[in-house]
């Protein structure tokens, strides 16, 4: 199969990184970069070959659309087969191939006659393999989990024992169980309804968050390595509460709002930025039940916000504290002055997502994070994302209705819709939602 020799950088995409930083407020999903080894043909097909055929293709063009897609299932169940090799680095190189397939392309259909297989596969690599190998091998669960959402929930049921287990083991590496963690959190999110098992994960990140709880800053009591894997528990942690029933939301505000003051003082600029998001995400599930929200530290928080809002410490390196600052003063304005984020990202040349609430932030970051330079691919072709930011069906122009109308009119039309559809599927999700509390 031909390498393409027409990759090329469409502006300066940085991946995961240019998605988790609010600035310049403007996210554009075109700029990213594209190259990999698998070849242009078999993944990176251009947008009409996954908006069906009413495009006007004329018959040699059909032709090279399944020769395409034959070439893609073909390398796939090459790849599919190799992480059963004995070599750990041929293991490691399939599922690297797994990894950028289903990032780079929207094959549900093909995915769900085959999903038995792939993921018992997946699990063998994750209790065989070590360290990346472990990492990509979840990865690619995750990137299951996004293809297939629902669909999936048999998967899940075999699969979350094992990620439970590796993300609570001290002795895997902190890389292997941060990944875990997000992987848990995205199949609990799309793929199952059980909320016990959700409870589970749940409890499983707080465990991991907790242990940065009364440390202070520059503790030496906590290594940058698992301070990263207490930020990446604690993202996780945020992603499920967006949809939780909200007494169960009341609760862990109760347990945690006050003692995440203790994280925002960390020494890893990560692990701040975690801390503030997931601060400022408590605030909007509290002010949903009550507008006039007050925590009992309130003071003391607003003022340890401002410091990190305007911080110049010296001793933090000039990144760090751009990215920090620029945070902060978001989370600042929520908390204060109850001003919702505003972000717009680019989703092609006309079509736009604005992020409009914290909510809804942490899910789409936490979508960049496993899909990286694919997320347009599935922004434009995943009916499981399209539904959850209220784009459309595949192929819709997406602010078609609302091209007419001012940015401030478009933003409470798309935050308003936002949160029905998260008060609705968190009520989905309770099975007693008849009987407790009314929810």
């Amino acid at each position: 199969m031909p390498k393409s020799k027409n990759s090329k950088r469409r502006g300066g995409g940085k991946g995961q990184e240019a998605a988790a930083v609010p600035a310049p407020r403007t996210r554009n999903e075109d700029d990213e970069s594209v190259a990999d080894n698998w070849s242009t043909q078999s993944v990176l097909s251009d947008d009409t070959s996954w908006h069906g055929s009413d495009q006007g293709h004329n018959t040699e063009e059909d032709a090279e659309d399944t020769t395409e897609q034959e070439n893609f299932e073909d390398r796939f169940m090459e790849c599919l087969d190799s992480t059963l090799q004995k070599s750990a680095q041929s293991r490691l190189k399939a599922l690297q191939g797994i990894q950028k397939a289903l990032q780079k392309k929207y094959v549900a259909e093909f995915l769900l006659e085959r999903k038995e297989t792939v993921s018992d596969n997946l699990v063998k690599c994750l209790r065989k393999g070590k360290g990346e190998e472990q990492i990509v091998a979840t990865s690619c669960l995750g990137l299951m989990a996004i293809q297939l959402g629902p669909e999936a929930e048999s998967m899940f049921m075999s699969v979350q024992p094992v990620l439970s287990v590796l993300l609570t083991d001290n002795s895997s590496h902190y890389k292997v169980r941060g990944m875990c963690a997000t992987t848990l959190a995205m199949m609990c999110l799309l793929c199952s309804d059980d909320l016990e098992k959700t409870k589970t994960a749940i409890k499983s990140f707080e465990d991991i968050f907790k242990l940065g709880y009364g440390k202070g800053e520059n503790s030496p009591s906590v290594p940058p390595e698992m301070s990263w894997l207490m930020s990446q528990a604690l993202s996780a942690w945020c992603l499920l509460l967006t949809v939780a029933p909200q007494y169960e939301v009341q609760t862990h505000i109760n347990n945690h709002l006050g003692y995440l003051q203790d994280l925002l003082q960390s020494s890893d600029v990560d692990l701040r930025m975690a801390a503030g998001e997931a601060v400022a995400l408590l605030y909007e599930l509290a002010r949903d039940s009550d507008e006039d929200f007050e925590h009992e530290e309130e003071t003391s928080l607003c003022e340890l916000l401002k410091q990190l809002a305007t911080d110049s410490v010296k001793h933090r390196a000039k990144k760090d504290r751009r990215q920090q600052r620029s945070c902060f003063r978001d989370v600042q304005r929520y908390v204060v002055e109850c001003e919702n984020p505003s972000e717009v990202v680019k989703l092609g040349k006309e079509n736009l997502l604005e992020i409009c609430s914290w909510s809804q932030k942490r899910q789409y970051d936490s979508f960049c994070q496993i899909l990286q330079t694919g997320t347009l691919v599935h922004m434009k072709a995943n009916p499981i994302l399209r539904e959850m930011f209220d784009l459309g069906a595949p192929g819709q122009d997406e602010y078609s209705h609302t091209k007419s109308l001012s940015k401030a009119q478009r933003t409470f039309i798309n935050a308003a819709s936002f949160k029905a559809r998260t008060k609705t599927r968190a009520k989905q999700r309770d099975k007693r939602a008849v009987t407790v509390n009314g929810y």
